[in-house]
Parts: structure tokens; C-alpha cells; sequence
């Protein structure tokens, strides 16, 4: 019996001490474990800090540079502080009695920035002013500018990516501007040419927005159709002047006529998302009335935005111009479907079918002088751009006598229809030469 008992005894000690080996052997391997994943976890943590101190270090490179940038700009802000500039220079615009072109409200608006700050409601006002007057694409940094300035204010406003501040070091300045817009920065040996060069440069940089593919998206059907596009842009929504109209009497006469002198140049088309148009190289010209204006660039839109007497035409030529106090000319030439057009054969035949940068056909020369009938007698009315963000004071001439173009032709332009619908006269008169 004893030894029944010692040899249970014995059993069970053997038992509990490999129970006790297995547990040990169980929490060394837990913990060896823990440490691997403890190990792992310092490693990152290590390179964490390493990436840390290195923008640490490139901050602080940076940072003179700012300090001496932020001691600049308090210096301008304090120069300006008296607010006898911008008395001076409202006083000097007043004086000129006539509508402000896009850069000098912007630069009326940064001058009210400097004088009272973001605060200010008549700065918020300024800047807003400047961006319902601008054309998107063709003026991006006057959007910029007035949108963060908007932005920096507290108002809401919707800030494009391209007018973000860039996020890190080593990238460059984003390449802005309307397609088919290069800015060519060839000096003239004499002053007055080089002036003459920056005035072209500064006309055609501004009226390249009409029709142009827009930083904000916007369609001609759908969400982002024409009813909805003052969601975004309000002055297609707010604005009294809008354009197209339905042309109808009674008419008002005026007595003076256009007289372009549009000059051949290298063919220069693009596809811009909403329609075909041609930017024009520096030097063709029309007078209206006396008055001279730059052709910048022509477009087209299927069916005609312009209605006469209720009725569309098949498709309409918009070609822009501008003149050096920044207003914008229209002139429209009409067409209806008939023969074939061997001047738009000529432009379908290097028109891109989809959206993309400009193309220069090779030794391919164009006159824009070629679109357009032999009579130019017109009707006349005061509007805005037909496209996103319906700036307004824009000229409208649409001419009398239609242009042919084909049914293939038509149908070989690549958008079925890319044309805003008939807007309120709300009073304004029509005119007629």
C-alpha cells in the first residue's frame, strides 16, 4: 500500500514538473514574441524621427527666406497703411469715367487688401467683383489671387486646385493658362516694340476664357447643365445682360460699320472639352466703330446660340476679340446648312476628335478673314460670354448674311450640341446697322 502510495506521488510530481516546463517554455516564446514586435516597432519609430529632423532641417533652410518675405510684406502693408494711395488711386480711376478692366480691379482689390486688411467688407466686395469679371482660363492668376484672397477673408468660396499653395519642396510652379496661350517672352530690340508685345500678350491671354475649358466643371446637359451653372459661377445666375438672346425687333439703327483686317498665321486648334477653337497669333484686327479691337480667338457652337427671329441656324463662328481697356467684341457669323464649306474642311481636317493640348499642323497657314461673308451688315446687342463665368459687358455683332456649310460637315463636328439657351433680353435694346 505505501508503495502504491509513493509511486502516485511520484506520478503526479513528474506530472506537475513537465506542466510547470511546458507553461515556462510557453511564456519565453510569448515574450520573444513581444520583444520582435517591440523591436519592429522602435525601427519605424526610429525612422520616423530620422524623416522628422530631415524636413526639420529642410524647414529651417526655408525659413530665413520666409522671415525675410513676411518682413517684406509688412513693410508694403505699413507703407500703405495711411490709405493715401488708395484714395489716390480710386481718385484716378474715377476720373477716367469708364468701366475698370479686370487687372486694375484686381489691383484696386489688392490694394484695399493692403490698406485694411481681410476684414475690411469693401476688400471682400473688391475681390469678388474681380472674379465675377474674369474669365476662367484665360486670366488664372487674377482668379487666384482673388479666390485665396476670398479664402484668407473667411468667405466661402471655392479655392481651385491649380490656385493651391504647392505642398512641398523641389516642385515647380504649375503651367497655368489657356491652352493654346503660350507666353512668348521674346524681347523687341526697342522699347516701344517690347511694350507693343506685352499689350498683345496681356490681349490674348484675357480673352481666351470664352469657350474655353473651365478649372471648374461644367456641362451643357445634366447636374452641371446650363440651368445649374450659377451654382458655381453666380453671374450666369444673377446677371441682367446674359447672352445669347433671340434677335427680334423693333430695331434701333446705329450708323457705323466693322472693318476687319484679319492677317494669315500659323493654324494653331484645339479640342478643349467643350469646342473646337482656333487661337489666332498676334495681329489681326477689326474697328468697330472707329474703335480698335484684337482678335484673340474663334470658336464654334452647334446649333447657333444666337436666334433670329426664334429661329437657330445650323451652327455659329464666335470670334473674339478684346481691346487694350479690356472689353470684350463678339462677332458671330452664322451658318446654315447648304454646300460644303472649304474653309471649315480645311479646320475639320486638323480638328482633334477628343480633348487635348493644341495642335500646329506642319507649313498649314489660316486666315480668319476666309470665315466670313462678303457683306458684314450686323445686328447688335450688349451681353456676356456664353460659357461659364458669363462675365458681362460683352459686345455681341451677329451678322446678317449666313454662311453655307455642309450636312456632313455638321455632323463631323464633335459635339451634338454645345449651346447655351436663349436668355432674358430684360429690356436692353437691339441694334441694327
Amino acid at each position: 500500500m505505501i508503495k502504491l502510495i509513493a509511486i502516485i506521488l511520484l506520478a503526479i510530481s513528474t506530472a506537475g514538473a513537465g506542466y510547470f516546463g511546458w507553461t515556462q517554455k510557453k511564456s519565453s516564446a510569448a515574450a520573444t514574441e513581444q520583444v520582435a514586435e517591440l523591436t519592429q516597432q522602435v525601427e519605424e519609430a526610429d525612422k520616423k524621427i530620422e524623416a522628422t529632423e530631415e524636413e526639420l532641417a529642410a524647414s529651417k533652410e526655408k525659413l530665413p527666406a520666409l522671415m525675410t518675405k513676411a518682413q517684406e510684406l509688412e513693410a508694403v502693408k505699413a507703407a500703405f497703411a495711411s490709405g493715401m494711395v488708395l484714395k489716390d488711386l480710386e481718385a484716378a480711376y474715377a476720373k477716367e469715367k469708364k468701366a475698370l478692366s479686370t487687372e486694375r480691379q484686381l489691383g484696386l482689390a489688392g490694394v484695399r487688401l493692403l490698406t485694411n486688411g481681410t476684414k475690411d467688407p469693401a476688400t471682400v466686395e473688391a475681390f469678388q467683383k474681380a472674379l465675377e469679371m474674369t474669365d476662367w482660363k484665360g486670366q488664372q492668376k487674377v482668379i487666384c489671387a482673388a479666390q485665396n484672397a476670398l479664402a484668407a477673408a473667411g468667405e466661402k468660396v471655392k479655392v481651385m486646385s491649380e490656385c493651391q499653395p504647392e505642398a512641398g519642396p523641389g516642385k515647380g510652379d504649375s503651367k497655368t493658362g489657356s491652352k493654346g496661350a503660350p507666353s512668348d517672352k521674346a524681347e523687341s530690340k526697342d522699347a516701344k516694340g517690347s511694350d507693343e508685345k506685352k499689350n498683345d500678350k496681356k490681349l490674348d491671354k484675357s480673352a481666351q476664357g470664352h469657350a474655353e475649358a473651365q478649372p471648374v466643371h461644367w456641362e451643357y446637359e445634366g447636374a452641371m447643365g446650363p440651368e445649374n451653372w450659377g451654382k458655381e459661377f453666380p453671374t450666369c445666375g444673377r446677371g441682367k445682360s446674359q447672352a445669347p438672346l433671340n434677335v427680334k425687333g423693333p430695331y434701333e439703327k446705329v450708323r457705323y460699320s466693322l472693318a476687319p483686317d484679319y492677317k494669315q498665321g500659323q493654324l494653331k486648334i484645339v479640342n478643349n472639352g467643350h469646342t473646337i477653337q482656333v487661337n489666332v497669333p498676334n495681329g489681326s484686327k477689326i474697328r468697330i466703330d472707329g474703335r480698335p479691337f484684337e482678335l484673340v480667338q474663334f470658336h464654334f457652337h452647334r446649333p447657333s446660340e444666337e436666334h433670329i427671329d426664334g429661329k437657330p441656324s445650323a451652327m455659329v463662328i464666335h470670334l473674339v476679340h478684346k481691346n487694350m481697356e479690356g472689353e470684350l467684341a463678339v462677332l458671330a457669323v452664322m451658318l446654315r446648312e447648304g454646300n460644303e464649306n472649304p474653309v471649315i474642311k480645311t479646320l475639320w481636317t486638323h480638328a482633334p476628335k477628343n480633348a487635348g493640348s493644341e495642335v500646329l499642323p506642319d507649313g498649314v497657314m489660316f486666315n480668319p478673314a476666309s470665315l466670313l461673308p462678303k457683306e458684314l451688315d450686323f445686328f447688335h446687342y450688349d451681353g456676356s460670354l456664353t460659357t461659364p463665368p458669363c462675365t458681362e459687358k460683352v459686345k455681341f455683332y451677329i451678322l446678317k448674311t449666313q454662311v453655307s456649310i455642309s450636312k456632313e460637315q455638321i455632323s463631323d463636328f464633335p459635339f451634338k450640341m454645345n449651346a447655351r439657351p436663349i436668355q432674358p433680353t430684360n429690356g436692353r435694346p437691339i441694334y441694327s446697322n
